[in-house]
């Protein structure tokens, strides 16, 4: 018997939800892409990956990426335009970063969530935002269901307090993954923390965080990867479609 002692390359997967609520392709608003027509390749890659659903989310950050639903309308009906008859459902909300602007917004109701009401928040990769607690409460009792991205990316959680992951998981705050942790794409220490999360059952939703051609080739790499077919059990049953 001959072996083949070359490996054939795998076979590129899909993604077993349809739904993608985290990325960055509305464009010249963020750090994400710079133009239609970059965000264009972006969604030809993610409809390869079986998206079919796709809430954009532009950062909303005070001085860098002040950003509002009205602000954002016209460059997000330019990627509509621009995306004409491609077989996908278009939409956006935005990804609060938790500091004066977003309160500032909250309180003047002018914040745009997801369907259901869920609300994608952020942290700084610093520290803790003062008050997070309060803030929760405080958005749930607004009729909000609030999201915090990658909660696997906060090093002073997964490297120093990861119990505190839990307090806030168990206070109502939900949890959503970025694909690109899972690919590795940050490292294997991000990659780990988002597996311990989803091993929790603390994870309800999983989102690309897609930004540019890089995150792109990791993704196309995870989904070609042993990684992937052991993951996939882990992400199968996540809410991304339930939106």
């Amino acid at each position: 018997m001959f072996f083949d002692f070359f490996s054939k390359p795998r076979p590129q997967q899909k993604l077993p939800f349809a739904t993608d609520m985290h990325c960055h392709i509305v464009p010249g608003v963020d750090d994400g892409s710079p133009d239609v027509e970059t965000s264009l390749q972006l969604l030809e890659s993610m409809n390869e990956w079986g998206l079919k659903r796709i809430f954009a989310s532009p950062h909303s950050t005070q001085d860098n990426f002040e950003n509002t639903p009205q602000t954002l309308a016209e460059p997000f009906a330019a990627l509509k335009q621009g995306a004409g008859a491609m077989p996908v459902e278009l939409d956006f909300h935005l990804e609060y970063r938790i500091d004066e602007f977003f309160i500032d917004q909250l309180e003047a109701a002018n914040v745009r969530p997801l369907p259901g009401n869920y609300l994608l928040i952020e942290n700084g990769f610093s520290h803790e935002p003062w008050g997070i607690d309060n803030l929760v409460c405080d958005l749930m009792n607004r009729g909000f269901n609030p999201v915090l991205a990658h909660p696997e990316r906060y090093h002073y959680y997964s490297r120093k307090n990861a119990r505190r992951l839990k307090e806030l998981h168990d206070l109502g705050l939900y949890f959503q993954i970025n694909l690109l942790s899972l690919a590795g794409h940050y490292g294997k220490f991000e990659r780990r923390a988002a597996l311990s999360l989803l091993e929790s059952n603390m994870v309800q939703f999983v989102g690309t965080d897609l930004h540019r051609a890089s995150h792109v080739e990791s993704i196309n790499s995870y989904l070609c990867s042993r990684n992937f077919e052991k993951d996939i059990k882990l992400i199968g049953h996540l809410h991304n479609d339930a939106l």
